[in-house]
């Protein structure tokens, strides 16, 4: 590993700006001067399109802005970065989120890079799924101490999410499969795909989804990227990311969702989006729904921001609370719902029938493929 002090922000080999070390350990990001006359915010609170220095004062993220920390894996894959590293004897605690950025290069999510680069991937064309998924269990068992992680790493080194999962080409596009974790069911991405099946029948704009084949399951659940679009990078930042918080902390509610979307949104529609999401989360049972798991898009051809297709849609019975609030209440019911349609002067009557719809959905529906 190379000490790094400073880092291009690149968007489609476009120079977004600078990250750079400064006095004291903070981190300042600087955007260059040709993308303040061209480019766009790519946060559209905390980093306005100007020459000025910033310096986050998140208590979060280790000095990063959200929009920077949203590139870092997470959950599975930080877990590999971490096994990665160790195996060669580095201590992952120690790195700089500069140096960690530097790490994951040109394959975070979202549409941001950095340089330099301190690790390659390795294009790999093995797409033997089960074999995959019996390689990640072994990992997550820690059966063994020789198991092949860097190509692990290829695959889902810049993942985010509790689950394992792998990025793979698929009819010459990026999809995102996912396997089951050490306590999920073995047909966890079956039931996943039901959800998402659900959904979509609900009207919900859910990302493209497949089952994919497997001889040991019902199947692995499938999502293509919507952070890539004819071969380039989308930007994307999270809810969370937006407002400089974390994820990891139950301290959001579909409010502060409704609010960025009247703030940012130049689709209006994504309101009645957002009810549809927020309804369906709360009749189903997807109780999952933290502030990564919402996620704005910038686009280029509209110029601003709107929602992202609908992901990490699943029912999470294990869980006994929303991880995001509605109205204040952890166990929202229908009243909570409507109290948010009438805060933001929704048509109570539209905001009714989805609500019907999504439980109509639910109990006839049968589960079938």
């Amino acid at each position: 590993m190379k000490n790094i002090d400073r880092v291009l922000v690149k968007y489609n080999e476009r120079l977004v700006g600078y990250l750079q070390i400064l006095e004291n350990n903070r981190i300042g990001f600087q955007y260059d001067e040709e993308w303040v006359k061209n480019g766009f915010s790519i946060s559209p609170f905390s980093l306005p399109l100007s020459d000025d220095v910033y310096i986050s004062k998140s208590p979060y993220f280790k000095g990063l802005y959200g929009v920077f920390n949203d590139s870092l894996p997470d959950g599975w894959g930080e877990f590999l970065v971490r096994r990665m590293l160790a195996k060669k004897g580095i201590n992952f605690e120690k790195l700089t989120p500069l140096e960690r950025l530097t790490l994951i290069g040109s394959n975070g999510l979202g549409g941001l890079t950095y340089e330099p680069i301190q690790r390659e991937y390795v294009k790999n064309d093995n797409m033997d799924l089960d074999n995959l998924a019996l390689n990640t269990k072994k990992i997550l068992e820690s059966k063994t101490e020789n198991e092949n992680l860097d190509d692990l790493f290829n695959f889902g080194g810049a993942s985010g999410g509790a689950r394992p999962k792998v990025h793979i080409s698929f009819n010459d596009e990026e999809w995102i499969v996912k396997f089951g974790a050490l306590n999920d069911s073995l047909d966890v991405g079956f039931d996943e795909y039901i959800a998402n099946k659900k959904a979509s029948e609900a009207s919900i704009n859910v990302n493209e989804f497949k089952l994919f084949e497997s001889n040991r399951c019902k199947g692995y659940f499938g999502a293509k990227r919507f952070d890539r679009k004819n071969k380039q990078k989308v930007h994307v930042i999270s809810l969370s990311a937006i407002l400089e918080t974390t994820h990891q902390i139950p301290n959001m509610d579909y409010y502060h969702l409704f609010q960025v979307i009247q703030k940012i949104s130049i689709d209006k529609m994504d309101l009645y989006e957002a009810f549809r999401r927020m309804s369906f989360n709360v009749l189903y049972g997807n109780r999952d729904d933290h502030g990564k798991n919402f996620s704005f898009l910038y686009d280029e051809e509209l110029k601003g921001y709107r929602l992202t297709p609908a992901y990490d849609i699943t029912k999470t019975d294990y869980k006994l609370e929303h991880e995001m609030t509605v109205n204040g209440n952890s166990k929202p019911n229908e009243s909570d719902l409507l109290s948010i349609a009438d805060e933001f002067r929704l048509s109570r009557k539209i905001c009714e029938g989805i609500i019907e719809r999504i439980k109509n959905i639910i109990v006839n529906e049968k589960d079938r493929i």
